[in-house]
């Protein structure tokens, strides 16, 4: 297909941070007095913004959603942020897709810094040329935002010419609020229920369909 900008989800897109990121939900949930030891109840938390995930999930106030992120983030800022991996064939990906001369973007929900750093571990920043993503004051995390951010920021103004990848609902709503194509990808978080429910536009199995759709 014929996209020039092609935007990626990071986290049950790019990596699969399962591990890190639910050691850091239960990090912080026991600061409550909450004990989870089923760590896949947590992979709920894997793509929407934290503070909608503590205040959904365990009902926090503004306060301790407040608190819940500075916990979340003592773990995960030295720790929790390389209990990490590559989706297999992902790197084969993003540079055949750098082959052919299209623009790679980081559009997550994740904040910006943590994601620059995660790149950067997995020696992928250098396919990438832009990296948006939240800030730590989480005023801008909603994902129509991020890819709003990272549109204006590349200067791109040809929606027709963009695709959003990513594995949850909220890339899906977040794309098309934003006026942009989405493929929901089933490697990630999301089922294929959730994706078609949202609406998404394509929806593929793993990477390596990820590579023949672009192809």
């Amino acid at each position: 297909m014929d996209y020039k900008y092609i935007l990626f989800d990071l986290d049950g897109t790019v990596t699969d941070p399962g591990i890190g990121i639910t050691n850091s939900v239960m990090h912080a949930l026991r600061k409550f007095g909450i004990i989870e030891e089923d760590r896949s109840r947590l992979y709920k938390f894997i793509g929407p913004p934290l503070a909608d995930s503590f205040r959904q999930f365990y009902e926090f106030s503004e306060e301790e959603t407040a608190r819940g992120i500075e916990y979340y983030r003592e773990y995960f800022t030295d720790k929790g942020i390389f209990e990490n991996e590559v989706y297999e064939g992902m790197e084969e990906l993003l540079a055949a897709l750098n082959r052919q001369g299209r623009k790679l973007i980081i559009a997550t929900s994740k904040p910006e810094v943590f994601a620059e750093r995660i790149l950067e571990h997995f020696h992928l920043d250098s396919y990438f040329s832009f990296v948006a993503g939240a800030t730590m004051d989480e005023k801008r995390v909603k994902k129509a935002e991020v890819i709003a951010y990272a549109l204006e920021s590349c200067g791109i103004s040809d929606l027709s010419g963009v695709l959003m990848i990513g594995d949850r609902k909220h890339d899906v709503i977040g794309a098309h609020e934003a006026g942009v194509d989405v493929m929901g990808v089933l490697h990630g978080y999301g089922s294929r229920e959730e994706l078609e429910k949202a609406g998404a536009d394509y929806i593929v199995e793993n990477v390596e369909e990820i590579k023949k759709f672009l192809s």
